[in-house]
């Protein structure tokens, strides 16, 4: 693959569908949305890579759905890393790219030298979907479990949604010749949408957790088995590298399932906050309130936690006792 056809894969989502199979798919590269994301801030290794994870998940899921506005992803948690958050703004005009914003909260001394994943505890996993003005938002949860955000996210989808959902995803920081250190992350979403098993129809079981596998059986168990020992076959460099195209990695993966690709989306980093969000964060707040958050120097200030833009106004000017000037 040319340097020119890398570049045009970067940041971008795939879709594709396996006819003979009759399931559905995606494949993400994000290079610059993920350099965008983490040059705002000076996360440790650890949480970089959470945070890779939960971009490169977002930008996945997020072209499944047709989306008006908004989708994000959480996790919440009682470990060293208490908090992840992303959004994807769907495009306003057709052609235009998606935007990715990501931030993470944690407790520097309490990372230990285990996994990424090890660095979050008992919690859960949050998908919310908000399509706007006038309409109600959706929220689904799952415990987290299962030794990564991506097995967290089929639980979600296999759990909440009753959609067999299977990801393969590689991350880390990219070394090639002549370009500087930087991250780089590569995933397959691969989804089948069979009716409800009669396990998962009858309510009968003991509570646990719901796979993908509890939701297929007869030909689509056999169709859905078959597909995910294909998948188990790539490799990290088909995922993340710089020599194959998606295109030809679905080739190499499925060419016996008719893959079949539509037009690629685009995305990049991309933050929505702005000095007239900040004012109308603030416009709860009476002048007593915000005479509390001024700082020494006489003004009130605010950063962003997305993407560490920073906010310096004039006490009088904010709350709802404000000047109307």
């Amino acid at each position: 693959m040319s340097l020119g056809t890398k570049i045009a894969w970067d940041d971008t989502v795939l879709p594709f569908q396996l006819d003979v199979s009759d399931m559905r798919g995606r494949v993400a590269r994000l290079d610059g949305v993920l350099d965008g994301i983490l040059k705002q801030h000076d996360y440790p290794e650890k949480v970089e890579a959470l945070v890779a994870e939960m971009a490169l998940l977002t930008a996945l899921i997020g072209q499944t759905i047709s989306l008006r506005w908004k989708l994000s992803l959480q996790v919440q948690s009682k470990g060293p890393v208490r908090m992840i958050a992303t959004d994807y703004y769907a495009p306003k005009v057709e052609g235009e790219p998606a935007r990715i914003r990501a931030y993470a909260s944690f407790d520097r001394e309490r990372l230990t030298d285990g996994a990424p994943f090890d660095q979050v505890g008992e919690g859960y996993f949050a998908i919310m979907i908000d399509q706007g003005e006038g309409t109600q938002p959706y929220q689904g949860i799952t415990p987290l479990a299962g030794g990564s955000i991506s097995a967290c996210a089929e639980a979600y989808f296999a759990q909440s949604e009753q959609l067999p959902t299977r990801f393969s995803l590689s991350f880390g920081k990219s070394t090639e010749p002549g370009v500087g250190e930087h991250w780089r992350a590569g995933g397959i979403m691969l989804q089948h949408m069979p009716k409800a098993s009669p396990f998962v129809a009858s309510g009968d079981g003991e509570g646990q957790i719901l796979t993908a596998e509890d939701l297929v059986e007869g030909e689509e168990g056999e169709n859905w088995g078959r597909v995910n020992i294909l998948l188990d076959t790539v490799e990290d460099l088909e995922l993340i590298g710089p020599s194959v195209a998606p295109t030809d990695l679905l080739i190499r993966l499925f060419h016996e399932e008719s893959p079949r690709v539509f037009d690629a989306q685009s995305v990049q980093f991309g933050c929505t906050c702005s000095e007239e969000r900040v004012r109308q964060s603030l416009s709860i707040y009476s002048a007593k309130d915000i005479e509390k958050m001024t700082t020494p120097e006489g003004k009130v200030t605010a950063d962003c936690q997305f993407c560490g833009a920073h906010y310096v106004l004039e006490p009088g000017t904010v709350g709802f006792d404000a000047d109307e000037a």
